[in-house]
């Protein structure tokens, strides 16, 4: 049953970033300054979310890195935001997007099932946030997002590493 919850949870959460980042790109155009920003916000949200899905009974490890990654995400948008008033321009607004992130929790929060399916939900979050910086950087439309692209990329990529490394390892 747990691994069942934490398939479902994987699905929805790529869905909802789907939704919310690249997928909403038509095919066969690159991202623009504006749909990266969209995008990021996004995957922020989706770190947000994860904190706020832990509680104060919950594991430790889990609950201190979405602090972590909570904080990280805080640090960028606030980078972002700097970007995006100098372009004058706004993220857009999907209906039915997610918000945020929401974990299903197994009976025990404690046990490596729970540690697992957070680490699993994060894994498709990643993967859609790395893909859309990088199309943008193969045609960037603007010369501050592309150097916090190539900037936040290496940052991701290890993270996304040491999700996967974490969760081949619970």
């Amino acid at each position: 049953m747990r691994v069942f919850v934490a398939i479902i949870l994987a699905f929805i959460s790529t869905a909802a970033l789907a939704d919310s980042t690249g997928e909403q790109i038509r095919a066969g155009r690159a991202p623009d300054a504006t749909d990266v920003i969209t995008g990021l916000y996004a995957f922020s949200r989706f770190q947000q979310g994860l904190l706020e899905s832990t509680d104060l009974k919950g594991n430790a490890e889990v609950k201190n890195l979405a602090a972590l990654r909570a904080e990280e995400a805080t640090k960028r948008d606030k980078a972002l935001k700097e970007i995006q008033d100098a372009l004058g321009t706004e993220p857009r607004v999907s209906k039915g997007a997610s918000a945020g992130a929401s974990l299903a929790k197994p009976d025990d929060a404690e046990g490596a099932a729970y540690v697992r399916t957070f680490y699993a939900a994060q894994i498709p979050e990643y993967e859609s946030t790395i893909a859309l910086l990088e199309r943008y950087l193969s045609t960037p439309d603007n010369p501050a997002l592309a150097a916090f692209a190539r900037e936040h990329l290496p940052v991701l990529r290890a993270q996304l590493r040491d999700a996967e490394r974490t969760m081949a390892d619970k």
